[in-house]
């Protein structure tokens, strides 16, 4: 028996991304530009104006909730979004919005708040709906799920 020798390549270099790559297809392009993800923060798009006409009310509001809005200096990808003059001049703006940032913890304090309001909101309803319940016809039970099965005929 002859040994044949055989080419290989190293196991690192063959996968299956190199080796069945689709052709990507065409779509229509984003909206808005996406920046880079950063580590710490989280981008949204917040509103300045509708029809030409500012929205003080809106971006005055979402300032105080903690929202800056980024520097086009800072975000390099999206240098060509960069407001050239107004209120925001050096931002970056986009058809009457704003990108801003603001800091993960400040975020997920915000949803805990609302999950706390939502949940009083919600215990509120059902103590003021079970007052109205009769002992001798209770409107529901508890909030419990029972998972009984059948028995074959």
């Amino acid at each position: 028996m002859s040994e044949s020798k055989q080419s290989r390549l190293d196991r690192e270099l063959d996968s299956r991304e190199s080796t069945f790559k689709r052709a990507e297809s065409w779509r229509p392009p984003d909206l808005l530009p996406t920046p880079n993800p950063r580590p710490g923060w989280n981008h949204r798009y917040v509103r300045t104006s509708t029809l030409n006409e500012a929205d003080a009310r809106n971006i005055s509001s979402k300032l105080r909730e903690g929202y800056e809005p980024c520097k086009a200096e800072d975000y390099p990808e999206l240098m060509m979004h960069a407001s050239t003059d107004g209120r925001f001049k050096g931002n970056i703006e986009v058809g009457g919005l704003l990108l801003c940032r603001i800091p993960t913890e400040f975020e997920q304090q915000r949803d805990a708040y609302y999950a706390k309001q939502n949940q009083a909101q919600m215990e509120s309803v059902d103590n003021s709906f079970m007052r109205q319940s009769d002992p001798r016809m209770p409107l529901f039970a508890e909030r419990k799920s029972n998972v009984t099965f059948g028995k074959g005929s």
